[in-house]
């Protein structure tokens, strides 16, 4: 595979506006996500937005980047729109989808949902960590994956959902919405319509599903931390401090 990694960015934010902007020991936060994904070493790394701001941020700290539309519905139609524009004929065809707000994720999982992806020749591949907090275990704003596991280095998405499912005894999993895309999945992906269960858990990868897609998934060993709010933004900051 000849992967590369698209950081959708976009100013709008209820919580923390102007989030890829704000500043983390002396860098943008979207210039520290595009740094961990260049350590990652996968390939190339490119912002993809509707900022000038944002843009000129990434460019000035040696970063592709590439203006998008601001209409997008989701960060998926930016990336597509995005890697259209950069790789016109095709030269990648894998896109790794990585979000601007985890500027301490593990270059290694990103690496991981790379190698989910040509490993289990699935159309998509995504991350999941075991939830072993129980507050995650009924909170809404955790998504469980609910997989199959029959050996193999990656499971298979079944379902997603922010309900506490399965029951029984074993793992609950929480999903890490990073996600690697084969070239003709996004592209298909992008074409179809919201679906049912899309629209009422609120979340785009069961549109996959719904369709028949097939979604690797790979184990990694926590959440990556993410930047929602001001206090996560304080949490970032002490990380990064050096």
């Amino acid at each position: 595979m000849n992967p590369i990694v698209i950081i959708p960015a976009r100013m709008a934010s209820t919580r923390l506006p102007g989030k890829p902007m704000a500043d983390i020991a002396g860098a943008p936060m979207i210039v520290h996500v595009a740094r961990r994904a260049a350590e990652a070493e996968l390939g190339p790394v490119a912002v993809a937005t509707d900022s000038a701001e944002i843009a000129e941020a990434a460019e000035a700290a040696g970063f592709m980047a590439v203006m998008t539309r601001a209409d997008h519905p989701s960060g998926s139609d930016r990336v597509y729109e995005a890697v259209s524009i950069l790789d016109p004929h095709g030269k990648h065809d894998a896109i790794v989808n990585l979000q601007g707000d985890l500027p301490v994720i593990d270059p290694a999982d990103i690496r991981a949902v790379s190698r989910a992806l040509e490993t289990s020749g699935a159309d998509i591949a995504t991350l999941a960590a075991r939830i072993v907090e129980d507050h995650e275990r009924d909170s809404p704003n955790v998504v469980k994956a609910v997989v199959s596991d029959l050996g193999g280095e990656a499971m298979r998405a079944l379902y997603f959902t922010r309900a506490t499912t399965p029951w029984g005894e074993g793992p609950l999993w929480h999903h890490i919405g990073i996600y690697a895309w084969s070239r003709d999945a996004l592209s298909r992906f992008v074409a179809l319509p919201p679906t049912p269960l899309e629209l009422r858990e609120r979340l785009e990868q069961l549109r996959a599903l719904e369709h028949g897609m097939s979604i690797a998934v790979a184990e990694v060993a926590r959440a990556p931390f993410g930047v929602d709010t001001p206090e996560d933004l304080e949490r970032a900051r002490a990380l990064l401090k050096g």
